[in-house]
């Protein structure tokens, strides 16, 4: 009988993703896990009852493996192949700019709410959707918050009818801009208004990358590992992807409702046009979708992360962006980007949102690509909460900023645009910030370029091809001004 609770595990062979020796030891402890019903049966290594591991899921028949069982099988299982690596399931998240939320509530009576309306500033339709959240004390993170319902009312239990809040932000779904306001007094019944989003408004995406053809990045194929991309929106194109996601339907690597992944490859390969639509900086690119986000689930798995990165590769990804990061650095995910990398393809990364902390795994990986956030002031309306993302010290223009959300180090090789970015989301467009949006702006730079190079897209598949896309890619940078722990080697062109 197995002792102690079932967990997942990552098995792994000794180096690299798969066991390329048929005759190691290692590769028929592979190959037998990946037998039969996907169960491995072993003695425990303390003369206790027999423990079971059992496959959930297998990159390849020799590579990575998801696994569950409990701790005494997995030390069975050290004991048994000594060869093989165990390592934890690790999760990570879309590298958005941090969102404020209360924490500490008012002792308000019960049911008493105060109720806010938010409207469009342009006909006064009700916003649906949008979350508001309301401080009394932001230092303490005390106050309420509440989603707008179909008439865009939210109630907000503050404990009266009348209050005077530090800060109000409001954050819409899609198609308007956020809200903040400070030392704003509220009252039963205040109307709230939001500007639209106008799809040719000049924000920091389209004034550092200027105007695109259809034609950018013909010949490049990106793969977006992220939380999948809306197949139906009118201005992408996809040509084709993977679910990475264990146990869902491989061929559904559609947006999984977090918006994310779509914002992501509008940014890249939106193929738009005004009044109406948006192009991306590439928008003549391949792009495959590779979900490793479960539906509505806002958490990928290091094991997905590792699946994706692998199925880019033999779809021919020349380029994958991963706007995502934040859990402990892991042997899976480094593994999957160092044999992406010997390959030929280029892992391009988000630094991560802790507010100028040091950069965040996997973009800390030496073989990725890391990307810091930039912004500009005036690219975004006044009152949005962009206005907060400001922070010195301002580059040779004083108007740009790395932003204050963006982490930053020495292992940043570039900036991109990630304050106010208008992108695609599912049924129409919405602006979100973060090293998320700039890690895409790169990789549309990056595609941009390698379109220009087709000496470099001949070569043969190799470490040698990926490191001449990053030459490429790291030479077409202009220095902004700001230390290289902020921009690297700069903005790309």
């Amino acid at each position: 009988m197995a002792t102690g609770r079932l967990e997942q595990y990552v098995l792994m062979p000794a180096r690299g993703t798969r066991a390329t020796d048929p005759n190691s030891t290692v590769a028929r402890a592979f190959l037998q896990a990946h037998a039969g019903a996907g169960a491995m049966r072993m003695a425990s290594p303390r003369g206790q009852a027999e423990e079971t591991l059992r496959v959930i899921d297998s990159i390849h028949e020799d590579g990575i493996k998801l696994i569950e069982g409990t701790p005494a099988a997995v030390l069975a299982l050290r004991a048994e192949q000594p060869g093989l690596r165990v390592v934890p399931l690790v999760l990570y998240r879309p590298a958005l700019a941090p969102r404020p939320t209360v924490a500490v509530k008012p002792k308000a009576a019960a049911g008493t709410k105060l109720v806010v309306r938010v409207v469009s500033k342009t006909g006064g339709s009700p916003v649906a959707g949008a979350l508001v959240v309301a401080f009394t004390d932001f230092a303490a993170r005390a106050g309420a918050q509440g989603t707008t319902s179909k008439n865009g009312e939210v109630g907000l239990a503050l404990g009266g009818s009348s209050k005077k809040l530090e800060r109000l932000y409001i954050y819409p779904e899609r198609g308007f801009w956020s809200f903040l306001k400070h030392n704003v007094t509220v009252t039963n019944g205040t109307t709230l208004k939001l500007q639209p989003i106008d799809v040719t408004f000049v924000d920091g995406l389209r004034f550092f990358t200027g105007a695109s053809t259809l034609h950018d990045g013909e010949g490049v194929t990106v793969g977006v590992v992220d939380t999948g991309i809306d197949t139906s929106h009118p201005d992408l194109h996809l040509s084709g992807g993977f679910n990475a996601v264990p146990g869902e339907n491989p061929g559904n690597f559609g947006d999984n409702g977090e918006h994310h992944g779509t914002h992501v490859a509008g940014i890249i390969a939106a193929r738009g046009s005004a009044p109406n639509g948006r192009l991306g900086i590439a928008p003549g690119v391949a792009l495959r979708s590779y979900r490793v986000f479960g539906q509505n689930d806002p958490q990928a798995s290091n094991f997905a992360i590792a699946k994706a990165i692998d199925r880019a590769v033999t779809d021919g990804c020349h380029l994958i962006n991963m706007s995502l990061g934040g859990g402990e650095p892991d042997p899976a995910t480094q593994a999957a980007i160092a044999d992406a990398r010997s390959a030929d393809t280029l892992v391009i990364v988000a630094a991560g949102n802790d507010n100028r902390a040091p950069v965040s795994f996997p973009a800390s990986d030496e073989r990725s690509v890391a990307i810091s956030a930039l912004g500009r002031k005036g690219t975004f309306p006044a009152g949005t909460t962009e206005s907060g993302d400001v922070a010195p010290p301002f580059g040779k223009d004083k108007k740009n900023f790395i932003a204050a959300f963006s982490n930053v180090g020495l292992e940043i090789d570039l900036t991109g645009p990630g304050v106010g970015i208008i992108s695609t989301v599912p049924g129409g467009y919405g602006v979100m910030s973060g090293t998320s949006m700039a890690c895409p702006a790169v990789t549309g730079f990056a595609a941009r370029t390698l379109s220009r190079l087709p000496d470099i897209r001949k070569l043969a598949p190799s470490q040698q091809r990926s490191d001449a896309m990053a030459q490429a890619l790291f030479l077409s940078a202009r220095d902004l001004g700001f230390q290289a722990a902020l921009e690297g080697h700069g903005l790309p062109a």
